[in-house]
């Protein structure tokens, strides 16, 4: 019998049922065979988020229905490889538990497997929008039904009951988020110019994470500047946020207008677009005049986000390339200046 030496292992050696999902960036769905290739060192994680992978794993052992849900942050190293001691531990401690028959697995086992994430380094605690997503994504992919929260969220959003919005659920919104059809994404397009900040900005922290159709993603925009141009940032950043899964001319569009005007490209936009719109920075001009008006802000961490944006794999070359070509006179050099001065004034100190 092989041994058990990573979770991609376990999983196929316990003959669990398994879903994986990406939660650094956004929930997504993540394959089984992207977490072997990565725990054999074969690939960096793709989508990494503060040097870990974070990852949901939902799950079914033996012959018991109800899933087991795990939430694990595995540290990546700075090319975005897996630091395998923490992850070995932890395989090891699920050895442990099992007695290592794993191909045995019973109902008694699976109370200790669910009782592994107590007092584990590993494990994490998702925000409650990222909880309500991957709770969303897993039960339509198990084939289950949506939560109880999603009919009057469909009620309201469709404009054809009158539903207090306050009584509405961040699970229902999730749910909507998750199954929307095209029809229920023209709806709310029509409506979006309406709706209460109370329901939009929890409602684009769910669709951050889909796929976004044209009509809205650009009523998305519209109320988005709408909302810029009365000062209020967190719905501005929210619609921000939410385009990032829209087409890339759209959403490369509005990206583009905003880091043409400085007066936009303030702290809180900058991180809403490096946090989920990174696969609009995969960009010959976006990417260089992103980290430029990055530079430009003294209110913003430059090297934190550009190490954070370099792991990602796609964007690691050229990002690593516009900070080595950057002219001393221009704001990315000059921030690259100043952080090497500082370096050797702290060493001189020592």
């Amino acid at each position: 019998m092989q041994p058990i030496h990573s979770l991609h292992d376990f999983f196929v050696r316990s003959g669990a049922e398994v879903w994986l999902y990406h939660l650094g960036r956004r929930v997504e769905p993540c394959a089984l065979e992207t977490l072997a290739a990565f725990e054999a060192g074969e690939m960096p994680w793709p989508e990494p988020w503060q040097n870990e992978a974070r990852l949901g794993l939902v799950f079914r052992l033996g012959d018991v229905r109800d899933p087991l849900i795990w939430f694990l942050a595995l540290p990546l190293d700075e090319q975005g490889q897996l630091v395998a001691a923490p992850r070995d531990g932890f395989v090891q401690r699920l050895l442990e538990t099992l007695g290592r028959s794993v191909s045995a697995v019973g109902r008694e086992d699976r109370n200790e497997v669910g009782n592994l994430m107590q007092d584990n380094p590993l494990a994490f605690t998702p925000s409650l929008p990222f909880r309500a997503v991957m709770h969303a994504r897993a039960n339509r992919d198990m084939g289950q039904a949506a939560s109880e929260h999603l009919e009057p969220v469909e009620a309201y959003l469709s404009g054809q009951q009158a539903v207090d919005w306050r009584a509405l659920g961040l699970q229902g919104l999730a749910d909507f988020a998750v199954r929307h059809d095209a029809t229920q994404a023209r709806d709310l397009a029509a409506r979006l110019a309406n709706l209460p900040e109370d329901v939009l900005t929890p409602l684009c922290y769910c669709l951050e994470h889909v796929v976004i159709d044209d009509a809205l993603a650009l009523a998305l925009r519209e109320r988005g500047e709408q909302a810029a141009a009365s000062g209020d940032i967190e719905t501005f950043c929210a619609c921000v946020r939410a385009i990032g899964g829209a087409d890339r001319k759209i959403a490369g569009a509005w990206f583009d207008d905003l880091l043409d005007d400085p007066n936009a490209c303030g702290p809180d936009l900058l991180a809403a677009i490096a946090g989920r719109g990174w696969p609009h920075l995969e960009h010959a001009e976006r990417l260089p005049r992103f980290l430029a008006r990055l530079a430009e802000r003294h209110d913003t961490d430059f090297m934190s986000v550009a190490r954070d944006l370099a792991v990602i794999p796609r964007l690691r070359l050229p990002l690593l390339m516009t900070l080595r070509e950057a002219a001393p006179d221009t704001a990315i050099g000059r921030r690259l200046a100043g952080l090497g001065t500082a370096r050797n004034q702290a060493l001189d100190k020592h």
